[in-house]
C-alpha cells in the first residue's frame, strides 16, 4: 500500500512537471511552483525526487518512452522501407499541426542545458539516438542503412526549424527531401 502511494505521487509530480516543463521551459518552472500545481505536499515531493533535476530526468526518461513508441507505430504503417520513412515524417506533421505542440521536448530542454550538466546531454543523446535507430532499422532491409543520419538530421532540422519558423514547411520540405532520397 505504501508503495503504490509512493508511486501515485511520483505520477502526479512527473504529469505535473512534464506539463510544465514543456510549456514554460525546465529554468521557467520552479519547484515550488510544481509542488503547488500537483498537489502533493513538499516532504513528499522530496522523498519522491532529490532535485529538480532528478523531476526533469523522470520527465525526458518517459517522454522518451513515449516518443519511441510513436514513432515505432508510425513507421509500422508503411509496408516499405519508403511507406515506412514518409510515415514518420507524416506523423512530424501532424504533430507539428496541433495546437498544443510547443517544439520537440528533448530540443527544448537541450537548449536550456549547459555543457557540464552531463546527466542530463547524456539522457537527451539516448533518446536521440533512438531515432537514429530507428532510421537504421527500417533502412536495413534495402542496405541503405549508412543513410540513418541523413534522415536523422533531416527529422532534427525539421523540428528546430519549425520551432524557429512556427510553421509546417519545414516539416513537409524534410518529407520531400526524404522521399528523394529513396527515389
Amino acid at each position: 500500500m505504501q508503495q503504490e502511494r509512493k508511486n501515485a505521487i511520483r505520477r502526479t509530480v512527473i504529469e505535473t512537471a512534464s506539463r510544465l516543463f514543456y510549456k514554460q521551459g525546465y529554468a521557467n518552472t520552479g519547484i515550488n511552483q510544481i509542488i503547488e500545481e500537483s498537489g502533493v505536499v513538499k516532504s513528499s515531493v522530496y522523498t519522491a525526487f532529490r532535485t529538480k533535476e532528478d523531476i526533469l530526468m523522470a520527465y525526458l526518461e518517459n517522454t522518451g518512452a513515449d516518443t519511441d513508441k510513436a514513432l515505432q507505430a508510425a513507421a509500422d504503417q508503411g509496408s516499405t522501407p519508403k511507406e515506412k520513412i514518409v510515415a514518420v515524417f507524416d506523423f512530424l506533421i501532424g504533430l507539428v499541426k496541433g495546437d498544443d505542440y510547443y517544439g520537440c521536448q528533448f530540443l527544448n530542454i537541450i537548449s536550456e542545458t549547459p555543457l557540464e550538466n552531463e546527466r542530463v546531454i547524456r539522457q537527451i543523446q539516448k533518446q536521440k539516438n533512438g531515432v537514429r535507430a530507428l532510421f537504421t532499422r527500417i533502412l536495413e532491409p534495402i542496405g541503405k542503412q549508412d543513410l540513418a543520419d541523413e534522415f536523422y538530421l533531416l527529422f532534427d532540422g525539421a523540428l528546430i526549424a519549425n520551432k524557429v519558423h512556427h510553421a509546417v514547411w519545414p516539416v513537409e520540405a524534410a518529407k520531400k527531401i526524404a522521399e528523394q532520397l529513396l527515389a
